[in-house]
């Protein structure tokens, strides 16, 4: 499905099919990081936070992302096991909002993902305390250079405060753009993350 199509969405009855077909119109037309993703979560007082993330992996299982588990999302998520995300495209004039309930990616989905990452990436993963307070400009710097000394020999296993998180969502909504902000907004929704999708069709 192109974003020149007329066809549609709603004829899709699986909105990861759907999700697929945009995903790969996104990565034609975008410059940068088509697979860019806000990521909301809330604290432990309810208090909204969010942030951009890169979605890692898509499947009917939900929606994937990497992070240090003591970052502020991984405490928060730690507090609360639901998030939301939007993917926007602005080549295309779509987005993708979701939200469920979150889940731990296995211990080998982890594991093979962090040995895909170039090796300076693996490093940093063990020299930063994500989210919390930097001592000094150099404190990041000497922590990686520490780290690369450790490990100047063989693999970068995955450190075990990091890990990836999937959401499952129980809502998904394709927003297309349309002339004098008619937007098409096709919702899925289902009582479980193992549940029947319902569609409808949301006002502007």
């Amino acid at each position: 499905m192109s974003k020149h199509s007329t066809a549609d969405p709603a004829a899709v009855s699986d909105p990861f099919e759907l999700f697929g077909r945009w995903m790969s119109d996104a990565e034609a037309s975008e410059a940068n990081d088509p697979n860019a993703m806000a990521i909301a979560t809330t604290d432990a007082a309810g208090l909204p936070d969010v942030r951009m993330v890169l979605l890692k992996h898509a499947d009917a299982n939900g929606f994937v992302f990497y992070t240090n588990t003591q970052s502020q999302k991984g405490c928060q998520l730690a507090e609360n096991m639901q998030a939301a995300g939007v993917l926007h495209w602005k080549s295309l004039r779509r987005q993708v909002r979701f939200r469920g309930p979150v889940e731990f990616v296995s211990g080998a989905e982890a594991d093979a993902y962090f040995a895909s990452r170039p090796r300076d990436s693996r490093i940093g993963a063990w020299a930063s305390k994500q989210s919390r307070p930097l001592e000094s400009p150099y404190a990041l710097e000497k922590a990686v250079a520490r780290e690369a000394i450790r490990f100047h020999i063989g693999a970068v296993p995955r450190p075990p405060h990091w890990t990836g998180y999937r959401i499952r969502p129980v809502y998904m909504e394709f927003w297309s753009d349309k002339p004098f902000r008619l937007h098409d907004r096709l919702v899925y929704r289902r009582d479980t993350p193992n549940g029947e999708w319902r569609t409808e069709r949301l006002y502007p």
